[in-house]
């Protein structure tokens, strides 16, 4: 890192090197000139003010110990193409023969353009220097604007705010990453400079830094600002931002945390790879730890799992508490990024506790609700990660809160839940390590998704309960018809969608997949779930498909049964929409349906009834 710095800091060395020597050239060259002496000689001065002011960037380059080398190479490299071109043209005003001097034409208006063009870079080399200044004296933010930027002013006020950062007094640097934030929250372009201009790694540098929780919380909202991009949120993982976040998510007030928290949130979301990257850093367990704070201590008495569980539940809650900072040390790779940060998170479990715990109920709040965000993006589509979260006892604190909570905690539990039990669908080994028929655990989640199915108004919380225990529909025995009679009544659920979804679920029961299909499709008509199913295949094309799926199965597994020849399901099998019919996932069932009907309905007089939409 050391050799890569300096390295950095030679290229300036050499970069501005090269524009000072040109700019000896141009003021030797104007010495020279034996033809519009009055033009070269001003060409002269501007040059001899360009060395001075070059030479005092190279000076701040070499004596700062933290460089923004952004808008040097971009101002520098400008100034040195109009030195280039103030050089060629002064060189043709030295004595030469008659004939060169007829070719050569130079004119008055030469010197115009030239002049102009110096005139920029000296506006430009002087906005430079006072950013610079300005950054390391304290002398507040810069906020006017280079020719350089003459067409896009957005480009030199992120300059400027970076800057600050990079070497401002602590109030200017707080001040900078508030206005980069607002810069970022505005819209896309502006996140794209601040990212492609080296915001990023500043930003995580005053995250970390631990000065203040103010900073921190600056830096942290800039950064989830940004985060809304794969490619941003790449950037953010290059510069070796998942440790410092997973650092600051375990060893900050709570306020802090809140930002951070929905900082992992973003990146999960907007990028798989960050989902792995927080995993291997051991980021789920302190969220976990963060949403457990207080759920357990203060109304035991009334939970619904036994005396045994609620003990489990406090001595859980009081494991994770105690032992959240130890999963910092866990190095799964000995070369792992964590030991940049294992030292000050080591500091992290109880060093906000007592600030924790005088917190106001509203910011507590909040800072479950991220947390149960950021769990939720990370058990997306992840079974590692879903994993990880069952073996923190994370099943538990997430029953407890969908039991005792409402609103965007309770939703966020809840959708967290379904991603995981979605894990535990297509993950034999996650079934049956997180989803065992004796686990209090799986029990708890299994109590609180039916009583939500049963009790709930809301669709928006009845189809994430009813999708989780269609996933878990595997690890349900055939005497454990509890969970199948929900189903059932939410076929005749007024919402279109809540009824498409219980025949989804009760379709996953039933599926060849489940061993136990035949007694679950015997249940399903035993609590009389042909009749709305019937209804519902008269709704919209998906409900008629996955309604037609259901109908199939049962006709599969249980076609002897007399509920299927009173509903006519046979009349029904046969009118079904052609079209629906043709479906991937129809094209075999329903014939193979309607043959085994007819082995035991053969009276059943062949009635067409058709239910498209």
């Amino acid at each position: 890192m050391i050799d890569s710095m300096a390295t950095e800091e030679n290229k300036i060395k050499e970069v501005l090197s090269f524009t000072i020597d040109l700019s000896e050239r141009v003021r030797h060259a104007a010495e020279e000139a034996e033809s519009f002496k009055v033009d070269c000689a001003e060409v002269g001065k501007q040059a001899d003010r360009l060395i001075t002011m070059i030479w005092a960037a190279a000076r701040f380059a070499t004596s700062t110990g933290s460089l923004y080398e952004r808008p040097i190479r971009r101002i520098v490299a400008d100034v040195s193409k109009n030195l280039d071109r103030a050089l060629t043209l002064v060189r043709k005003c030295k004595r030469r023969s008659v004939l060169r001097r007829v070719v050569t034409i130079v004119s008055a208006a030469d010197f115009r353009k030239v002049t102009t063009l110096l005139d920029a870079s000296i506006g430009d080399m002087k906005w430079l220097l006072s950013i610079f200044e300005s950054s390391s004296g304290g002398g507040g933010i810069v906020l006017s604007m280079p020719p350089i930027a003459s067409n896009d002013p957005i480009l030199s006020w992120v300059w400027s705010f970076i800057a600050s950062i990079h070497s401002g007094q602590l109030n200017d640097r707080i001040e900078a990453a508030n206005e980069l934030a607002s810069l970022a929250k505005d819209n896309d372009r502006n996140k794209k400079i601040i990212d492609e201009e080296g915001g990023v790694p500043p930003l995580l540098k005053l995250l970390k830094e631990n000065t203040s929780p103010e900073a921190q919380s600056a830096a942290a909202t800039a950064l989830l600002n940004l985060a809304n991009d794969q490619e941003r949120v790449h950037s953010i993982a290059d510069e070796l931002g998942v440790p410092i976040i997973v650092q600051v998510l375990g060893d900050s007030p709570m306020r802090v945390q809140i930002r951070v928290a929905n900082l992992v949130a973003r990146m999960a979301e907007h990028d798989p790879f960050a989902q792995e990257d927080f995993a291997r850093e051991n980021a789920i367990r302190p969220l976990v730890t963060l949403l457990s704070f207080e759920t357990f201590v203060d109304d035991t008495t009334n939970l619904q799992y036994g005396k045994q569980s609620i003990h489990s539940l406090v001595q859980i809650n009081k494991e994770m508490e105690r032992n959240s900072l130890m999963s910092f040390n866990y190095k799964p790779h000995s070369n792992s990024s964590l030991s940049l940060h294992s030292e000050g998170s080591s500091r992290g479990g109880g060093h906000h506790r007592k600030e924790r715990e005088s917190e106001k109920p509203q910011v507590k709040l909040e800072l479950k609700i991220t947390c149960a965000e950021a769990l939720w993006m990370l058990a997306k589509g992840s079974v590692s990660n879903s994993r990880r979260i069952t073996e923190t006892k994370g099943l538990l604190c997430l029953a407890k809160l969908v039991e005792k909570e409402s609103g965007e905690l309770q939703f966020n539990c809840l959708m967290t839940l379904m991603e995981i039990t979605a894990a535990a669908e297509y993950n034999a080994d996650l079934r049956r390590a997180a989803f065992k028929t004796n686990s209090p655990a799986a029990k708890a989640v299994v109590d609180q998704l039916l009583r939500i199915i049963k009790e709930s108004d809301s669709p928006t919380l009845r189809i994430p309960a009813i999708k989780s225990i269609g996933s878990l529909a595997r690890t349900f025995p055939a005497r454990e018809t509890r969970v199948i009679g929900p189903l059932v009544e939410q076929l005749s659920h007024r919402n279109q969608d809540v009824a498409t979804e219980a025949a989804i679920s009760l379709g996953k029961f039933v599926c060849p997949d489940n061993f136990l299909c035949a007694e679950h499709s015997k249940t399903i008509i035993e609590f009389n779930g042909v009749p709305p199913l019937m209804r519902l295949l008269r709704g919209n094309d998906r409900s008629l498909l996955y309604g037609l799926v259901l109908l199939c199965y049962l006709a599969l597994h249980a076609g002897n049964n007399e509920a299927l020849k009173q509903a006519r399901v046979l009349t029904a099998l046969e009118g079904a929409d052609r079209a629906v019919v043709t479906h991937p996932e129809l094209r075999e069932l329903v014939p193979q349906a309607i043959y085994h009907l007819n082995i035991y309905h053969t009276d059943v007089l062949p009635q067409r009834q058709s239910y498209s939409p």
